[in-house]
């Protein structure tokens, strides 16, 4: 015989599962350190800074 299980929450332990998968991904894509963020923040002003010193004046 078939085991009994309670479709309601079958349904909220599959969801569940759905979005810590979801989360994982998310945190391997937008997760950066502070460090890391101030990181690539100061090498942006830094082009920006030396492509604004290239620019000829019109």
């Amino acid at each position: 015989m078939a085991q009994i299980i309670n479709l309601r929450s079958a349904r909220k332990s599959k969801n569940r599962s759905d979005k810590e998968k979801m989360a994982q991904s998310r945190r391997v894509k937008f997760g950066r350190t502070k460090s890391e963020k101030q990181k690539s923040n100061k090498l942006k002003t830094l082009s920006d800074k030396h492509l604004d010193g290239h620019k000829k004046d019109q």
